[in-house]
């Protein structure tokens, strides 16, 4: 599990040098146990020496259920997101003190953004993050806030009183706007996304080029998608 776990989100592929060093195994260890996973076809070994993620980790993990369904649900509405608007449409749901996501939509006129399927940002400078933080727990809310949280733009709101502040405004209305917080040029709309009960299960967003988009404009559609996705995944868990 540490040798796998060593592939952090981005990495394509490591030495053995870098997976040993990484999992904490002496070595001769991690040589040995990183050829039982290729012979496995969880890890494959490259020409250069290098390492990367097999296929048959790839297709484990594709049988995860509570993204795969999700997922399946959502890329109905995301298609037609996208189509509406041409931006950037991303779904993403809480793990832990991070936004994972699960989704992601993009075409060639679409602004560059750092998200990746299966990839984690931070809660406090994306959309989707501030969305799932405002109707996260009372705990981890706190604990969130308890960190130095890292700024990666001028206009990243690191402060915790402001962003308490924007969480309450956040659960007022039912959507979160960021501008430039987490890269430099894009703005972004997010809304939840309700499963059992009506509790947030996930957060859908559409990412923009700031310059060019109107966010009271976009925020309905991304609402509409939403909102029918919610019934959808509502439907789904009784």
């Amino acid at each position: 599990m540490a040798i796998l776990g060593a592939f952090l989100p981005g990495d394509v592929r490591l030495t053995l040098t870098e997976i040993c060093r990484r999992a904490e195994l002496p070595p001769a260890t991690g040589h040995r146990l990183v050829g039982e996973l290729v012979e496995g076809g969880f890890l494959e070994r490259l020409p250069g020496g290098s390492y990367r993620v097999g296929m048959r980790l790839w297709q484990i993990g594709a049988q995860a259920a509570e993204p795969r369904e999700l997922r399946e649900l959502a890329l109905p509405y995301m298609e037609d997101l996208y189509a509406a608007t041409r931006e950037n449409v991303q779904l993403a749901v809480l793990r832990g003190d991070r936004a994972l996501y699960v989704e992601r939509l993009r075409g060639p006129t679409s602004v560059p953004i750092v998200s990746r399927v299966a990839g984690e940002l931070p809660l406090h400078a994306t959309g989707v993050g501030k969305v799932l933080l405002a109707f996260a727990d009372h705990e981890t809310v706190e604990r969130v806030l308890a960190k130095e949280l890292p700024s990666y733009t001028p206009n990243t709101v690191v402060d915790p009183a402001r962003l308490r502040a924007e969480l309450a405004e956040v659960r007022r209305t039912g959507v979160a706007c960021t501008q430039e917080e987490m890269s430099v040029g894009t703005c972004s709309v997010a809304v939840p996304v309700r499963g059992r009960d009506g509790r947030v299960a996930a957060a859908l967003s559409l990412v923009a080029w700031r310059h060019n988009a109107d966010l009271r404009r976009l925020a309905p559609a991304v609402l509409t998608a939403a909102s029918a996705l919610s019934r959808d995944l509502a439907a789904s868990l009784r």
